[in-house]
């Protein structure tokens, strides 16, 4: 059985409204956009849409008697709640099966990434090398920190082609695919052991700030004319 968890609270503080803005002409902007996305793929059973946003409630109710919503305790919807406050709250709603958790600020995601997603997660977890899975971008470019160079060494090669450069994967919070019990058993939306279902190009585009959303907006005229 698979769960999308899709979490929606009220109060956004980089981007006003950010769930329910006006996207493109588009009321109900990216959470519209996205549950009628969840909504087409076949192999999910069941959304949950956790929120304390009456208006987020009202736009959800106005697209899919389906959709299986969440208040969530206004104590875990605050800007201070911390993401492990809301894993561990995830199988207190959700039984059984397995958490499909996602967001709305990945627009270009569509269904047909999902569907790829679960096919490859329901492979992985036969096969038993991976037991969960996360949306990652990877990364070849020059990456530093503090101390210098992190995925290159300066002392061979002070600057390799991009092409040689060790690959280094960053997390783009579209997709995260793990078991209940795994929940249970880690605290945690991944596993031990997460393979990476790596996104490329515009789907693995994430808004999180202003001009994220701005820019967001031109690429989906784009796409979509």
């Amino acid at each position: 059985m698979i769960t999308v968890f899709l979490p929606c609270r009220a109060g956004s503080q980089r981007i006003p409204k950010k769930n329910t803005r006006s996207f493109c002409g588009i009321e109900g902007g990216l959470l519209r956009i996205k549950l009628k996305q969840l909504l087409d793929i076949k192999m999910v059973d069941q959304i949950v849409l956790s929120t304390n946003d009456d208006e987020v409630i009202d736009i959800a109710k106005g697209i899919s008697d389906k959709i299986n919503i969440d208040i969530r305790p206004e104590y875990l919807a605050s800007s201070s709640t911390s993401t492990d406050d809301l894993i561990k709250y995830v199988p207190t709603i959700i039984n059984e099966g397995h958490v499909l958790w996602t967001h709305v600020t990945s627009p270009f995601l569509t269904e047909a990434h999902y569907q790829q997603a679960i096919k490859d997660y329901q492979l992985l977890l036969k096969e038993g090398i991976y037991d969960s899975l996360m949306s990652v971008n990877k990364v070849k470019s020059f990456l530093w920190d503090s101390k210098g160079s992190i995925n290159y060494d300066r002392s061979l090669e002070k600057w390799p082609r991009t092409q040689t450069i060790q690959d280094v994967y960053e997390i783009n919070s579209g997709i995260f695919l793990n078991s209940i019990a795994n929940y249970l058993k880690f605290g945690d939306r991944i596993g031990q052991s997460p393979m990476f279902f790596e996104t490329a190009g515009y789907a693995s585009f994430d808004i999180d700030w202003p001009h994220d959303f701005d820019l967001a907006e031109l690429i989906f005229k784009y796409l979509n004319n």
